[in-house]
C-alpha cells in the first residue's frame, strides 16, 4: 500500500489533522496519508441524525477527493475515521480498493480476546453502537461505558480526559466481566497507548484497530488482483440532488 486516504465524515479538521497524525506515524514515511474531511453536517456525530447525515458526507467527500486527485493519486485503500461506520458498506460498494473502518476493526480484533466492552463518549451512541455490533454479528460484545462528554470534548482536553477515560475502563471491565475493551472514537486515537500500562486488561485503541485491519485488506487486494485492471470507483444508478462531484460517480455521469 503506498497511498491510504482517510475520510473523516464529520465537519471537524481538528480531528482530520490528529487522524493523519497518528495514522501516517503507524505507516511510517512509506505510505502517504491522506484526508477528506466533510464538507457539511455536524462537527461531531452524536446522534441518529447526525449519523444519517454522515453517510451522505461520506460518499459526499470522497468523491471529491476523487474529482481533484490526479489519476496517478488514487488511493489503494480507503479508511473511515468514525467509531460508528457511517455510510461503510455504501462506500465499499462503489470503491474499486479496499474500505476499512474502525468500529467494525475494533470488534474484529476485541473478540480474539472473548467478552469485550466498548468506552466512548456520548451517552447517545449507547443503542447505535449495540445496533452495529448486531448487525454485524459481533455477539461477544458484553455491554457499552459511555462518558457523558463528546469525542470532541474530550481531545480538548486531554489530562482531563484521561483520568475520566481511566476510570470508565476500569469500570467496564469489571461491570461487564470483560476481557477487553474498545476504547472507541476518532477524537481519541492514541489516548489508549497512555493508559494501557496502568490496566491489566488490553486495551484496543480503534484508530490503530482500523489501521492494522485496513493494512491487511490492502495486501491481500493486491495479491489478488496483481494484473488485472481496476474498476472505476462509481454506482450503478444515477443521482440527481447531490453535489456534482457525487453524481458523476453516478451511471451516465462518469467522465
Amino acid at each position: 500500500m503506498r497511498r491510504l486516504l482517510i475520510i473523516n465524515p464529520n465537519t471537524s479538521t481538528s480531528v482530520t489533522r490528529l487522524l493523519q497524525t497518528r495514522v501516517q506515524a503507524l505507516l511510517g514515511d512509506e505510505v502517504r496519508v491522506c484526508t477528506a474531511t466533510a464538507r457539511f453536517g455536524a462537527p461531531y456525530i452524536a446522534c441518529e441524525a447526525s449519523y444519517a447525515v454522515a453517510a451522505h458526507a461520506t460518499l459526499d467527500a470522497w468523491a471529491s477527493w476523487l474529482a481533484q486527485a490526479a489519476e496517478e493519486e488514487a488511493p489503494d485503500a480507503v479508511m473511515l475515521g468514525c467509531f460508528g461506520d457511517p455510510g461503510l458498506e455504501a462506500l465499499r460498494e462503489g470503491s474499486p480498493v479496499p474500505v476499512s473502518s474502525l468500529a467494525e476493526a475494533a470488534f474484529e480484533e476485541a473478540t480474539r480476546h472473548g467478552r469485550f466492552a466498548i468506552v466512548t463518549g456520548g451517552e447517545r451512541w449507547k443503542p447505535m453502537l449495540q445496533r452495529l455490533a448486531s448487525g454485524l454479528g459481533y455477539t461477544h460484545l458484553a455491554g457499552i461505558q459511555t462518558v457523558q462528554p463528546s469525542g470532541a470534548q474530550l481531545a480538548a482536553d486531554p489530562e482531563w480526559a484521561r483520568r475520566l477515560l481511566l476510570d470508565a475502563c476500569r469500570k467496564a471491565a469489571r461491570d461487564f466481566s470483560a476481557s477487553a475493551v474498545i476504547l472507541g472514537g476518532a477524537g481519541l486515537a492514541g489516548v489508549a497507548a497512555t493508559l494501557q500500562d496502568e490496566l491489566d486488561f488490553p486495551l484496543i485503541d480503534s484508530v490503530d484497530a482500523g489501521v492494522s485491519h485496513i493494512v491487511g485488506l490492502a495486501r491481500r487486494h493486491a495479491e489478488q488482483s496483481a494484473g488485472r485492471p481496476l474498476r472505476k470507483p462509481g454506482f450503478d444508478l444515477p443521482w440527481s440532488g447531490v453535489s456534482p462531484e457525487l453524481a458523476r460517480l453516478g451511471t451516465g455521469e462518469q467522465s
